[in-house]
């Protein structure tokens, strides 16, 4: 009987032992559990992008977010993957290692950042496009793509053959791209800041303000610059039927290109042509005041050559493609020939008094 109860005895012993060690080891990890907490600093959410765009959230956070790691109080911070559900990105620190009044700022301006680099680099063309839509009228999708293009030139400096970019032109886009980052992201950082939820969608729409005001002057300045470009085709275009239409007078015609806006006219027997008064119907359509590209195309309509051989060193510059374009198959470059040879000096400058001597030859006079 003494036996059984020792045995009982040792049996209770034990199991207080162990029931005493669970207490410790669950008090351990509650410990721990409280010791890192993890605190929910902000979520993102973006209800009508598609699943690439929120991907692309989440890799333009991530990536100016690398820099934080290097900060050990700032290596906690973490973003989930995107939950393409609810279409939401969260960002979590780990406590009591992350400060939220020391560190927050820091996380929230790089946020920013990396939102307001979203914003511009995918949700612009969309804004940009509701834009020409709703306030300028355009309905032609046509259109809208090019006007849109129009935009991201006038923005970006995009690949437009009609414009002329060089490095100053560069520093001053890359410029005026980082004020407006800058701009935007002041924005989100100031909401982010005493906000923990973010719908990227409303935020744009009614919290951009100033953002939406430029896009709007940049649209209505594109939209200007389209309608000119058009009206220019379309001339281009009439000055075209209007060569196509007129008698051949001469065989050929040199125009010797001096730089600029500087041209010279020549017969086929390079003699100098006397400037002649330019066709009515075509002074009409280039308007009384005429510059020196107007100048050329007229006096070459008047005199209506069969073909136009054009002496210069600048084959690349606009007035170039515009005779091109006007005087079609009748135009010719010339870089290397005898004429081009005699006329300029190896680095392409016109030699001086070349020209003034052809002045003293026999004038042509076209009647």
């Amino acid at each position: 009987m003494s036996g059984s109860i020792d045995a009982l005895s040792s049996l209770d012993l034990a199991s207080t032992a162990y029931a005493s060690c669970y207490l410790l080891f669950a008090f351990e990890v509650t410990a721990k559990k409280v010791r890192s907490v993890l605190m929910e600093l902000f979520t993102v959410t973006l209800l009508s992008a598609s699943n690439e765009a929120i991907d692309l959230l989440h890799q333009c956070m991530s990536e100016q977010f690398a820099g934080l790691h290097s900060d050990s109080k700032l290596d906690t911070v973490r973003l989930t993957r995107p939950e393409y559900e609810s279409m939401e990105i969260q960002c979590y620190a780990q406590l009591p290692s992350f400060n939220l009044a020391v560190d927050g700022p820091v996380v929230y301006r790089e946020a920013a950042v990396a939102i307001a680099h979203f914003i511009m680099r995918e949700l612009e063309p969309m804004l940009l496009k509701a834009i020409i839509r709703k306030q300028f009228h355009y309905e032609e999708s046509k259109e809208i793509e090019l006007l849109e293009r129009y935009c991201q030139n006038i923005l970006y400096g995009a690949q437009v053959p009609a414009v002329q970019a060089d490095d100053t032109d560069t520093a001053m886009l890359r410029t005026d791209r980082e004020r407006r980052l800058n701009k935007v992201s002041e924005e989100v950082e100031q909401f982010l800041v005493s906000n923990t939820r973010i719908h990227l969608d409303g935020f744009v729409t009614f919290r951009l303000a100033p953002y939406w005001q430029e896009l709007k002057e940049v649209v209505a300045y594109a939209v200007d610059e389209y309608v000119m470009d058009k009206q220019y085709q379309e001339f281009i275009s009439l000055l075209k039927y209007f060569v196509r239409m007129q008698e051949v007078k001469l065989p050929i015609v040199h125009v010797l290109h001096k730089g600029g806006s500087d041209f010279v006219l020549y017969d086929h027997e390079f003699q100098l042509l006397d400037t002649v008064p330019a066709d009515r119907i075509v002074a009409e359509m280039l308007e009384s005041e005429m510059n020196m590209e107007d100048m050329i195309v007229s006096t070459l309509i008047t005199v209506s050559p069969q073909q136009i051989v054009i002496h210069t060193r600048q084959p690349e510059i606009p007035v170039m493609r515009t005779l091109e374009t006007i005087f079609e198959q009748r135009v010719r470059l010339c870089c290397t020939c005898g004429h081009c040879n005699l006329y300029f000096d190896e680095q392409g400058q016109p030699i001086a008094g070349k020209t003034e001597a052809a002045m003293e030859k026999r004038r042509n006079v076209i009647p």
